[in-house]
């Protein structure tokens, strides 16, 4: 993100997988991802922002398709083709994906029942690795409008707080809670979000492969 034109950050978060422990209960995945899609200026974020728009337009709503019509993309939803095609139109913008995956069984124990403290230290963590020295004008922080009022009161003073010493203070953190079918930047970061979890929850890398390229961190707490 640092060291090249001056223009405002653009920061998606997202996730994929679940912070449940009842292993008895189908569904409940072994490991959770929390992904972060960075983006400089606000010519190359809209570029993302459009590549999505057209992806459902081409792929799922166009003339004639006799199909439900499709407001919003979703990576566990999306055919590899689906996404491939989205991510050749932005391959030669330049991004960044930074991911940060939780190995579930090895939490611990007085966490497993205080999912947004958890929540929260995550996100902190996948942050840490966002060169925020450099940031120049603004930052502008966005995730998927999940959380109660409290919870959101909650992220917000903890994340500021983890921030204010990194920042400028002329450089403005906006943090931003927004319905993602509203938010196609929301959209794409959850195609790259479910890329990286499903290569340790299936062991499944064939959408990972597409884009590596971008992906500038991708590590395990608790491996």
């Amino acid at each position: 993100m640092g060291g090249e034109v001056i223009g405002p950050w653009y920061l998606y978060l997202d996730e994929s997988g679940d912070l449940g422990f009842d292993w008895s209960k189908k569904g409940t995945s072994r490991y959770f991802t929390i992904c972060i899609l960075a983006v400089r200026t606000a010519t190359r974020n809209k570029t993302l922002s459009n590549a999505v728009k057209k992806t459902l337009r081409r792929k799922f709503n166009y003339h004639g398709a006799d199909k439900k019509h499709v407001v919003e993309l979703k990576g566990a939803r999306t055919s590899l083709e689906v996404r491939t095609y989205f991510f050749n139109q932005v391959a030669g913008v330049r991004f960044g994906v930074y991911a940060l995956t939780l190995n579930k069984s090895r939490l611990y124990p007085e966490l497993a029942t205080q999912k947004e403290r958890t929540y929260n230290y995550l996100a902190r963590l996948i942050l840490d690795q966002i060169p925020f020295e450099a940031a120049d004008t603004s930052v502008e922080l966005v995730l998927d409008r999940r959380k109660n009022k409290t919870q959101v009161a909650d992220f917000n003073g903890y994340v500021e707080a983890q921030l204010h010493s990194r920042l400028s203070p002329t450089v403005p953190l906006y943090i931003r809670h927004q319905d993602s079918q509203s938010n196609y930047c929301l959209q794409a970061v959850d195609l790259f979000s479910y890329g990286v979890f499903r290569k340790y929850e299936r062991g499944d890398d064939s959408w990972l492969r597409v884009f590596r390229g971008k992906v500038q961190y991708d590590d395990v707490f608790l491996p």
